[in-house]
C-alpha cells in the first residue's frame, strides 16, 4: 500500500528530529560539547553553533523524530502527530520569547536562535498537516 502525502511528511518529519537529536551528541557539530548539561541554563553546548541543546533537548528530539516515524504508519496518526507537533512547537517558542533565556524555568534550554526555529516548526508542521492533498499518495513522475 502506498503512502499518503500526510503519511511521508510525518515519516520526513521523524527522520529529520532523529538526525537532530543525533547530531546534538556529535563533538565538533555541537561547539561547548562538554558544557552540555543535563537540562536547563547550565547547558551552554550549541548546535552548529547555534542552537542551544541540553541531554534532555536531545533525547526530546530523538523522541519527536520516533514518534513521527510510528506515526506514519496511520493518517490519522500522522495528522495528529503533526497537528500536536506545530502546537507544541508555537507554545515553545511563545515560551521562550517570553521567558529569560537565563531564567531557571527555562529546562528545555532555548535561546532567539531556538526560539525562531520553533515559530517557524510549528507554522510548517500546522500547514502540512491542513494539506488538502494530505489524503492522496503523492503524484510520481512518469518515467520517460
Amino acid at each position: 500500500m502506498q503512502r499518503t502525502r500526510i503519511q511521508g511528511y510525518a515519516f520526513a518529519i521523524g527522520i529529520v528530529f532523529l538526525l537532530i537529536g543525533v547530531l546534538g551528541f556529535v563533538p565538533g557539530l555541537t561547539s561547548g560539547y562538554g558544557s552540555m548539561a543535563l537540562a536547563g541554563q547550565e547547558s551552554n553546548a550549541h548546535l552548529l553553533g547555534l542552537f542551544r541543546v541540553s541531554i534532555a533537548h536531545n533525547v526530546l528530539h530523538l523522541a519527536y523524530g520516533a514518534a513521527g516515524i510510528l506515526a506514519a504508519r496511520g493518517i490519522r496518526a500522522s495528522r495528529i502527530y503533526l497537528i500536536a507537533g506545530g502546537a507544541g512547537y508555537l507554545a515553545l517558542s511563545a515560551f521562550g520569547m517570553v521567558l529569560g533565556h537565563d531564567s531557571h524555568a527555562n529546562v528545555v534550554p532555548v535561546n532567539a536562535a531556538d526560539n525562531w526555529l520553533h515559530l517557524v516548526l510549528g507554522v510548517l508542521l500546522l500547514v502540512l498537516a491542513v494539506d488538502p492533498r494530505g489524503n492522496r499518495p503523492p503524484k510520481l513522475p512518469k518515467p520517460v
